[in-house]
Formats: C-alpha cells, sequence, structure tokens
C-alpha cells in the first residue's frame, strides 16, 4: 500500500481543522524564507503568541523556506484552503493590482516613517481586495531599504548595461529594464546559485539578504540607493478565521498586532546589523553620487508614470491619502 506524503496528512489535518471536528484548531502557515531570516523568526513568534494566548486551543505550525509549499503557491493555497495561512513577498501579486506593487516604485516611501506611513494608507485598499478571495490580512512587516549588489564600484547607471540582475518582482524587473540590465527572477533562497552558475551578476535587494545569503561569497559592492521599502504580508483564509470562537479570534488579532510593531522594529534593527556584518567581510558600501542618483531617479520616474496610468483614479486616491498622512 502506497503511504500518503506528508503534504497530503497536512493538508488532511487542516481539512479537520478547518471543518470544526477536532476540540483544538490546528493551522499550517507556509512561508518562502528560511529560519534565519528576521520575517521567519518574527512569524515563529507571532504563532508561539497564539499558541500561549488560546492555551493550545489554536496551534500553528510554521513551514519555512518553502518546505511545504513553492512562493508562487502559496496564495491560492490559502485561498483554497489547503493550507490556512501563509506569508508572501507582498509585490509578487503586481500582476492582480497596481495597488500591491505601489511599495515597490522608487521615491514613493525611502524611509521607515514613509514606509509605515504607506502601508496605515494602503491597508483599506488591500484588505478589500484579499477580502475579495476569501483571505484577511494579519500584519505586514517591511524589508530594509533595496539596494544594488555588483562587483564593482557602480557610479554611473550605464555599468548596468546588459547585466543579469536578481529582480524578484514585476516591478523590480520593470526597473532594471529601464537601468538597462536583464532581470532574472530568482527566489531569495536560489541566490547562491544563482550566482555561482552565472545566472545572476547582481542584485537588488536589502542589506538584510545581502548578509543571509553570504553576498560577499559573490559581489564585494554594495550601492545603498535605498529605492523602496518593499513589505511582507501574513494573511489567513477567513473561513478559517470565522471558525474559531471568539476568544481564539481575538487571540489571533492581538498576536498579529504585536508581530507587527516587533517586525518593524526589527526590520530597523536588521538593517543596520547586516550592514556592519558586510562592512566586516569586506563590502564597499556607498551611497549613489549626483550622477548615479539622477540617472536612478529618472528609471524610477518612468516606472511611476507607468504605475499610475494603470492604477488610475484608485491609485491616485490612495497615492493622495498618503501623502497626505505624510504632511499631517
Amino acid at each position: 500500500m502506497r503511504k500518503p506524503n506528508s503534504f497530503v496528512l497536512l493538508a488532511a489535518a487542516g481539512a479537520l481543522a478547518f471543518s470544526g471536528t477536532t476540540l483544538a484548531a490546528q493551522w499550517n502557515l507556509a512561508t518562502p524564507y528560511g529560519d534565519a531570516s528576521f520575517h521567519t523568526k518574527n512569524t515563529k513568534q507571532f504563532a508561539e503568541d497564539v499558541t500561549k494566548a488560546t492555551d493550545g486551543e489554536l496551534t500553528i505550525t510554521v513551514h519555512s523556506g518553502g518546505s511545504l509549499i513553492s512562493h508562487g503557491e502559496i496564495k491560492p493555497s490559502v485561498r483554497r484552503g489547503t493550507v490556512q495561512a501563509g506569508e508572501i513577498f507582498l509585490s509578487i501579486l503586481s500582476n492582480e493590482s497596481p495597488i500591491y506593487e505601489l511599495d515597490t516604485l522608487p521615491g514613493v516611501a525611502s524611509s521607515y516613517p514613509e514606509a509605515i506611513a504607506l502601508w496605515e494608507a494602503s491597508k483599506p485598499d488591500i484588505t478589500r481586495l484579499f477580502a475579495k478571495e476569501g483571505l484577511m490580512p494579519l500584519y505586514a512587516v517591511a524589508w530594509p531599504a533595496q539596494g544594488i549588489y555588483t562587483d564593482f564600484d557602480l557610479t554611473d547607471v550605464s555599468q548596468l548595461k546588459g547585466l543579469r540582475i536578481r529582480a524578484p518582482n514585476i516591478n523590480t524587473q520593470r526597473f532594471v529594464e529601464n537601468v538597462g540590465g536583464k532581470p532574472t527572477e530568482t527566489e531569495e533562497a536560489d541566490i547562491p546559485t544563482a550566482f555561482s552558475t552565472g545566472r545572476v551578476d547582481g542584485m537588488i535587494t536589502s542589506s538584510s539578504t545581502g548578509k543571509s545569503m553570504s553576498a560577499w561569497d559573490y559581489v564585494k559592492h554594495y550601492s545603498d540607493a535605498k529605492l523602496w521599502l518593499p513589505k511582507n504580508i501574513v494573511f489567513v483564509n477567513k473561513r478559517a478565521f470565522d471558525r474559531l470562537d471568539e476568544s481564539s479570534q481575538q487571540a489571533v488579532l492581538d498576536a498579529a498586532k504585536a508581530a507587527e510593531a516587533r517586525g518593524w522594529e526589527a526590520s530597523m534593527d536588521d538593517a543596520a546589523e547586516s550592514a556592519k556584518l558586510l562592512t566586516e567581510k569586506g563590502f564597499s558600501i556607498t551611497e549613489p553620487n549626483e550622477q548615479l542618483s539622477k540617472e536612478l531617479k529618472a528609471a524610477g520616474e518612468k516606472l511611476f508614470e507607468d504605475w499610475k496610468s494603470r492604477a488610475g483614479e484608485e491609485g491616485q486616491q490612495l497615492l493622495e491619502r498618503y501623502r497626505a498622512d505624510l504632511d499631517a
């Protein structure tokens, strides 16, 4: 007799919990990020907080590093109820709505205060979009600001022409094209292999990812361009949430609120720690000179104009709300 694989067993266990036929609810939460990531550490703490607050009436098992479901399949799997919760890089949903890619537009939010304000302004729109698919956001946390990794000192955008540059989402891919590079989509866990096999020459990502992926083994220069601060979002199947009793629901919401606050603080701390380690590993970390800043800004403005044409009135209203919050 053929034994069922682990995914089938997990799905079956989740279905039982989902149906409400067990005394204690058991959720599976899939994330593509490894255990070393501050995001995963935060997500695991969230799960532990829920278990503790519900006295074990709700347990959440975090499956990290894409071990259960690949990144692109996490949202569809949560929507179907195959797993109850998931964590994804928000902007991988760019093809579904321009709203999802706003946090990867250069010049919109380049600092933590701006990124927090952008999340608060966009939360109602993202919640509404998720609700249409039977999903509910729990919390979101930004990565540190994105810069450019190369094996040379980047002083002029022409140096990027023809380079294969890792770009994890559609908007970053468009940006790479605008600066003359060749975008290559590579999951975080595959970065070392991509560099070692020559599939990528550089990447646009945070100091945090550079640290976790031991970027010093492949490149030695980091241009701290502070292009944008993209977010991860943790979300749940709404039917699974609704099946919980009221006290368990509140425990999830309280743990999510704590995870969001803790996660943003962890992101800030990790940005500083990662930059320090990169320097210790021989990295040259520089800020763009005047010429490079101007060229990167031009590439970003082209991206922004394209976004506005696609986002329409909804996107414009979101921008106005965000900018009003900044000015308040």
